[in-house]
């Protein structure tokens, strides 16, 4: 292992060169100052050009940070993510054509990086199926000059499944906290660990070169051997940035880190306003022992309404990065967790997801329409991207969609959805149970699409489906949202929980009792 400046190691890429990126979201784990320097030879030299971005998760501020450091015509030829929210500049390229863009499921992204460590020859699964990036629709593009097919449709066993295409890694770019003397690397202050083993594997099996950015270097033989993630037999190179944060937002937060527990008082709690009644009707679908995701955006308030209802440790809130339990953080801090219980790799938590080991799942939308299909992925003008929204949805046992009936006077209950990320149809004929929340109305996936069963008090059936692009199906029991729903006083959701049965134990367990 040497030590290098972030100069050094970004001199070493070459026109073409595939440039795997681990990190997630606002800054999570994100190599930023090995993403500046790239940035930064390139403005100066011109060099290298037509490289390939790698990442599972979206890396940015949504400016000029992460990969908006790449974000340079000419530099990037080919960029493959699961999500591009974190750098509009990137999804801008992608719309004008000046990159080939894909957009492929975080999870699945997640897990190929094992695939590629193992020299196997892909990722067969069923995530993905009859979205978007079914190759029977767009397979994952995102932008005309992205032809070649990254994924396939494939028959195993008689099933459907696809077939997710590996990546040749010339250069990884990681990050941890500590790193010895060996290049043994340990992530104590980091807020996730997401796949950076596997993704140092991989790129070693194709001969590539990891260099791994940390905030501080540690003798050798100094760090537990169980505190170190990255070992140093697979790190070539180490840049050290002692201005290192945790996150783009936060320098550090001993909370995220699992350092220790803040008390539930810092815990923000949120304006009663459409959002707020959204997630605590979201709330609503909860009993005690749910293991839960809350995807990024309006469900992340479920964690802060819990937290204000005094009932956050009757469940168990998880997020895709690896958090499991405490409170999910939200907007550009989301993929974070307040006084988790216990922070895993992604590829794991996503196993655990596409298992079917999630109860319920709170995911945002942008759209939905008469089809019961969901939107997040692109949209009013904008490169999104699916995250982990697509293994999360479709995988739960229970999937509970969120967000504001219009937005800025715009319905966002539509016709038709401009990408398929959720197929309300697939949903349908694997009999999962779908429920789509608004401010206004609640609505269930039925038999041809989202049926009307819940409508805020003082609104008639007309008035919302005036704000809407189809006319829903009315449920013959058609009745009113809760009206603590809409009060600034707590909901009660820890009584509400307490009489509620709590999640089922397994048929041997409950003979124990």
């Amino acid at each position: 292992m040497r030590k290098v400046t972030a100069q050094q190691a970004a001199s070493l890429l070459r026109d073409g060169d595939t440039l795997l990126i681990g990190g997630s979201g606002g800054g999570h784990a994100v190599p930023d100052a090995l993403l500046a320097a790239l940035g930064e030879r390139f403005r100066e030299s011109g060099s290298p050009r037509g490289i390939t971005a790698l990442h599972p998760v979206g890396v940015g501020d949504g400016g000029s940070r992460g990969l908006g450091h790449l974000a340079q015509k000419g530099l990037l030829r080919r960029n493959i993510a699961g999500s591009y929210v974190n750098s509009p500049p990137i999804g801008a390229m992608a719309l004008a054509d000046e990159i080939e863009a894909w957009s492929l499921p975080q999870g699945v992204l997640s897990q190929l990086m094992r695939e590629m460590a193992a020299g196997r020859m892909g990722l067969f699964t069923k995530t993905g199926l009859h979205s978007f990036v079914d190759p029977r629709l767009e397979g994952g593009r995102q932008s005309p000059s992205a032809t070649e097919p990254l994924v396939e449709l494939v028959t195993l066993r008689g099933e459907e499944m696809l077939f997710y295409k590996p990546y040749h890694v010339d250069i990884a770019f990681l990050r941890g906290t500590t790193a010895d003397e060996d290049g043994n690397v340990s992530m104590e202050q980091e807020a996730v660990t997401l796949e950076m083993l596997s993704e140092a594997q991989a790129t070693k099996r194709c001969g590539g070169i990891v260099v791994v950015q940390v905030k501080r270097m540690a003798r050798r033989g100094s760090l537990h051997p169980k505190m170190v993630k990255i070992p140093g037999i697979l790190v070539d190179l180490v840049v050290v940035a002692p201005e290192q944060e945790q996150t783009f937002l936060t320098p550090y937060s001993p909370s995220y880190a699992g350092e220790f527990r803040v008390p539930l008082d810092d815990i923000p709690r949120l304006k009663l306003d459409a959002r707020k009644i959204v997630a605590r009707r979201g709330t609503l679908e909860l009993f005690p022992g749910a293991i839960c995701n809350l995807g990024s955006g309006i469900f992340t308030g479920i964690a802060n309404v819990a937290a204000e209802e005094g009932c956050l440790d009757a469940i168990c809130l998880t997020n895709e990065q690896g958090n499991i339990g405490g409170a999910p953080a939200s907007g550009g801090e989301a993929g974070a967790a307040m006084n988790p219980d216990a922070q895993v790799d992604q590829p794991y938590q996503f196993d655990f997801y596409d298992g079917g080991g999630l109860d319920l799942a709170f995911l945002s939308f942008a759209e939905f329409d008469a089809a019961g299909n969901v939107n997040v992925s692109r949209f009013g003008g904008r490169i999104i991207g699916p995250g982990g929204f697509i293994n999360i949805s479709q995988n739960a046992q229970r999937v509970i969609f969120g967000g504001t009936l219009t937005a800025g006077g715009k319905p966002k209950a539509v016709a038709q959805v401009e990408q398929i990320t959720f197929s309300g149809r697939f949903a349908r004929e694997r009999g999962q149970p779908v429920l789509y929340v608004t401010e206004s109305a609640v609505f269930r996936l039925g038999e041809s699409g989202p049926e009307m069963i819940e409508i805020a008090p003082g609104l008639t059936v007309q008035q919302v489906a005036a704000r809407m692009g189809f006319q829903p199906a009315i449920a013959a029991d058609l009745r009113p949202m809760d009206a603590a729903l809409f009060e600034e006083a707590h909901i009660g959701l820890a009584a509400r929980l307490a009489g509620r049965p709590p999640r089922p134990a397994s048929p041997r367990l409950a003979a124990l009792a």
